[in-house]
């Protein structure tokens, strides 16, 4: 029912923006052909990525066809751009890690750390799961895999402390994971694809590359604030929802004090020291994908056999396919010039004498407005970023601040369960009403916006 609404206003967003071009003719006059073809690739993208039934897979490969029929890349290797960007192979190279984590039962420390939260009941793992959740993507950077991690843990405490399965713990537990989780990824570039794709616009189109350390110390303070106040009003509004049920079981559940999964500390201790590696060395001596590509081959040697032919065969591909070709997609829209023809004439739209503050809720509002266009929170960025940086270009606003305000933007709207993997997991666990996604989620999505634009224009 979701994907079928957003579906159809989908399509008739797109329908208003191409009806647009007919009635004022000058909009269109401004585009060279070239560009022009662009924009018709574009939305055919995005009509690839929301509106049809055509593998993911399958999209992909058309898309970069389209890119050499329509000629708007110069030679048939600038198609494949996306494809030689190191951001694609940080990615596949850290879900791999993630695989290697979990294998090696680095979750079940996780699962321990919950089960002790469990000995002061409930209410210590309503406080302590969101402090845990913020801190998780530092050391497991895959946002599904956390969820993974977490849901089994949670229904299993949900029945044993005698709730139903429309229980007010099941219920939070359940946005915790999902819409949550889902936010916590930005807070380090490290954290899952969408902050990794991210930090890599950043340096392409914003012409700065940041630290590992720099980033943390952005985002996390405006990041951190925004998700504890959404999560405390979050409580009080399924507490308010909620019949006055309690549980039928007040025992703490028993705990095995289990030992350390074998070979823990030849799996963590080398993760640890990668980590290490990103906050202190300059990567522009030492490229960034440089240790987890040397931490992938210790994890797949023989006395380790963590990562496997098989598990490289389990990788999403189809996601691989998806980045590569949008990533193509964004630098053609920036190298031919059509992302500044789009921010100059997103000026004639603002309102004369905004000021700094005015101009940042201006984009602010685009932005949100244009993430409805998308499913995926990755190709969403990789085709608005080009054009922000060059409308803050245009009107000499900080890059870094807008960069950023992009960022937390893109990666905080939750309204529809669709607009993220976890958040979709979570709703399909049926523990919110699609009402209670809505409410939530647009909440959520709006105290994000709001903290990024005050961070944008007053600190960063």
């Amino acid at each position: 029912m979701a994907l079928s609404k957003f579906r159809f206003w989908s399509l008739f967003f797109l329908l208003s923006l191409t009806s647009i071009y007919y009635i004022y003719p000058d909009i269109a006059s401004a585009y060279s052909l070239q560009q022009q073809l662009t924009l018709l690739l574009l939305g055919i993208a995005i009509y690839f990525w929301t509106i049809s039934s055509l593998p993911i897979a399958a999209s992909s490969f058309v898309l970069i066809g389209l890119m050499l029929m329509f000629g708007v890349v110069g030679e048939p290797e600038e198609a494949f751009t996306g494809f030689i960007s190191s951001a694609l192979y940080f990615i596949l190279v850290l879900s791999l890690i993630s695989s290697a984590l979990v294998t090696a039962g680095v979750d079940r420390v996780f699962a321990q750390i919950i089960m002790k939260f469990s000995r002061g009941g409930f209410r210590a793992i309503l406080f302590g799961l969101p402090l845990l959740i913020l801190w998780m993507p530092i050391f497991l950077p895959s946002a599904v895999a956390r969820f993974r991690i977490l849901e089994p843990i949670i229904e299993q405490l949900n029945v044993q402390f005698g709730f139903g399965q429309k229980s007010l713990f099941r219920k939070y537990c359940m946005y915790l994971i999902g819409m949550f989780n889902q936010n916590s990824t930005m807070v380090v570039f490290t954290g899952g694809g969408f902050p990794i794709l991210a930090a890599q616009l950043l340096k392409d189109f914003g012409n700065t590359e940041i630290s590992w350390l720099g980033w943390f110390l952005r985002i996390a303070p405006p990041l951190w604030i925004a998700m504890l106040v959404i999560s405390f009003s979050v409580w009080f509004y399924f507490k308010g929802q909620n019949d006055a049920r309690g549980a039928t079981n007040w025992e703490v559940p028993k705990m095995n004090d289990e030992k350390l999964p074998p070979r823990f500390w030849w799996v963590i201790v080398p993760f640890g020291m990668m980590i290490i590696s990103w906050i202190v060395l300059d990567h522009e001596q030492v490229p960034l994908v440089l240790a987890p590509l040397l931490l992938v081959g210790y994890y797949g040697m023989p006395i380790n056999g963590l990562i496997t032919n098989q598990t490289i065969r389990n990788y999403d591909w189809e996601s691989f396919l998806l980045i590569g070709s949008s990533f193509s997609l964004g630098y053609v829209i920036e190298m031919n010039g059509t992302a500044l023809v789009l921010a100059e004439q997103l000026m004639s739209f603002l309102p004369e004498g905004l000021g700094e503050v005015g101009n940042f809720v201006f984009i602010a509002g685009f932005i949100f407005v244009l993430r409805f266009l998308f499913v995926v929170p990755s190709t969403s960025m990789i085709i608005i970023f080009p054009i922000i940086m060059n409308y803050a270009r245009i009107l000499d606003l900080s890059i870094i601040a807008s960069a950023f305000l992009v960022i937390m933007i893109i990666g905080g709207v939750t309204v529809l369960p669709i607009h993220s993997p976890t958040t979709f997991l979570a709703f399909q666990k049926n523990a919110l009403s699609f009402k209670e996604q809505i409410i939530v989620g647009s909440y959520s999505s709006l105290v994000i916006l709001a903290i990024a634009i005050t961070w944008a224009a007053f600190i960063w």
